[in-house]
């Protein structure tokens, strides 16, 4: 049994959206890295992904209703 927190079923899937895949993204989303909510450097589901400031983390969380859903947050 895994004691990491990235493996508890309750953390959705955290991965770092490549930076050539950025520009496209927020023209996508009509948003500028500024306007993206936050999310810490040091928040234990990324920590293991080592991002940088300004990173911009895709989550993916499942839902009932959508099947999956994904988020957006830049690393502060």
């Amino acid at each position: 049994m895994s004691n990491k927190i990235e493996d508890h079923y309750l953390i959705p899937k955290h991965s770092i959206v490549k930076e050539e895949n950025v520009p496209a993204l927020l023209e996508k989303l009509n948003a500028s890295k500024d306007k993206l909510p936050a999310i810490l450097k040091s928040d234990p589901a990324i920590k293991k992904l080592k991002p940088k400031k300004g990173d911009i983390i895709k989550i993916e969380r499942n839902s009932e209703t959508a099947g999956k859903a994904i988020y957006y947050r830049v690393v502060k």
